[in-house]
């Protein structure tokens, strides 16, 4: 790399998800299902499908099963990348886990209304292109553990067990409380935050349990308990090499930065409000 002033400077090596070209990848996310699987009224079809993220080189050793995109992942065009992720990424730090994993949720799109994962998630042609996924991570991986986010991907999980591929499966497995369920359930007013975290810190804790003993770890890591409640430390940044090139550092940050906005439903539905965080704002004299 040469500047204008005919210094050499040396270029920056910058990590990143090199995309689908690979089969059986490249099949997949060229033939999704769209309206005749996902209805409108029921999923955001209008932002795109998203489809994983993590390992499609064969290196994984833990599946991780989401639910659907969301906010972030819509701009990022890879899953779990917002709070929940970052959760998810904490947990697998625990289980020595810094690379070796893959991501897909059961739901290809972004739901649209709070009853509408329920209504399709057992639907034929929801249900027959989530299989061909699992069933590509799970032939083309040693996986040692599956581990699913809350009750939708708990149900995508035992669809799939009962094909033959599924069947076959000897990862270890774990149904762990989703990671967004104490914000979720807090709303109702009918549990505190406080009380909705310890239900999710032992669920998780005893998931570690299970999976620690099982899981070749990347990083020697001993087990370690969540206390009652998950500390900013338990949420782990995105990996550069999780996303697509050319995106700025701050969409893995641990900054929130995507949000809906909107007068009604139809413009929160059409809008997705950016801000970059204050801390990436390099041109602002500190």
């Amino acid at each position: 790399m040469v500047s204008l002033t005919g210094k050499r400077r040396r270029a920056v090596a910058i990590e990143f998800d090199p995309g689908y070209a690979r089969r059986p990848y490249s099949g997949l996310v060229a033939s999704y299902p769209a309206e005749e699987a996902y209805p409108a009224n029921a999923f955001r079809l209008e932002w795109g499908p998203v489809f994983h993220r993590g390992r499609l080189d064969g290196s994984a050793r833990v599946l991780v099963i989401g639910q659907d995109p969301a906010t972030h992942e819509a701009i990022c065009r890879r899953i779990l990348v917002g709070e929940a992720g970052q959760r998810v990424q904490g947990f697998l730090a625990r289980l020595g886990i810094t690379h070796a994993y893959v991501m897909v949720n059961a739901l290809l799109y972004s739901v649209y209304g709070q009853q509408a994962g329920n209504r399709h998630i057992a639907d034929e042609g929801v249900a027959a292109y989530r299989n061909r996924w699992l069933d590509a991570l799970v032939e083309r991986n040693e996986l040692d553990a599956i581990v699913t986010l809350g009750g939708l991907a708990h149900r995508a999980y035992e669809m799939w067990r009962e094909t033959p591929a599924g069947a076959a499966s000897t990862a270890a497995y774990a149904n762990i409380i989703h990671p967004t369920f104490p914000e979720s359930a807090s709303r109702s007013g009918d549990i505190s935050r406080a009380a909705a975290m310890a239900i999710l810190t032992r669920s998780w804790n005893a998931a570690l349990d299970l999976l620690h003993p099982v899981v070749r770890q990347e990083v020697p890591t001993p087990l370690v308990h969540y206390g009652s409640r998950l500390q900013r430390t338990d949420t782990v940044e995105i990996p550069a090499c999780d996303l697509p090139a050319g995106l700025p550092a701050w969409m893995r940050s641990l900054d929130a930065w995507a949000a809906r906005r909107g007068t009604g439903a139809e413009e929160k539905r059409a809008t997705l409000h950016v801000v970059v965080p204050r801390r990436a704002r390099t041109w602002v004299r500190r």
